[in-house]
């Protein structure tokens, strides 16, 4: 369990089905502008459940999400990470983020990328700390028009880091999920 804000305590665990309401509660509320339907949710669930982490306090209510794609070729992508505004700035998103790099570093993953609205500050400054680095400049319309995003990379280390820590420093070798950022 995490202790967060002297009050809850929480824990990082993987999405069951039951949690999928939930889980569209809390990218409704992360995302307030374009939220996910419920059966996009449904769809990465069934494609990627083992990528998919929560946290959740003992009542059990859930707070936040990461989901990332299992690694092809040793490449896995950020998809998406969420916390709900109420429990931002209390690090869950680092430790989703975490959480989920020892996942992907674990089953061979070696470059994870992801992207994120460029106007995020607090989104990049959260993926620098963790060791990704941006890769060119904001594309004006990756998402379509007037979609910006910044892609980051982060190329990680054979060797697995200490629990808690980033996998990796960042990498000199460019490469490039959705909005990326609490």
């Amino acid at each position: 369990m995490i202790p967060i804000s002297g009050e809850k305590r929480m824990r990082i665990r993987a999405v069951e089905e039951k949690d999928l309401p939930e889980l569209a509660r809390i990218d409704a509320e992360a995302f307030p502008s374009a939220p996910y339907p419920y059966f996009v949710l449904r769809q990465y669930f069934d494609i990627c459940g083992d990528h998919l982490f929560v946290v959740e306090d003992d009542e059990p209510r859930l707070y936040g999400y990461v989901l990332a794609s299992p690694p092809h070729h040793t490449l896995s992508w950020i998809i998406s990470l969420g916390v709900t505004p109420e429990l931002r700035r209390n690090g869950l998103g680092r430790r989703l983020m975490v959480a989920m790099l020892h996942r992907l570093q674990s089953e061979g993953a070696q470059q994870i990328l992801l992207t994120v609205e460029p106007d995020n500050g607090s989104a990049i400054l959260l993926y620098r700390s963790l060791g990704f680095v941006a890769y060119g400049t904001p594309d004006p319309d990756y998402f379509g028009r007037g979609e910006p995003r910044l892609l980051m990379t982060l190329s990680l280390r054979t060797a697995p880091p200490a629990r808690g820590t980033p996998p990796s420093a960042p990498s000199a070798s460019p490469s490039a999920g959705r909005r990326g950022g609490p």
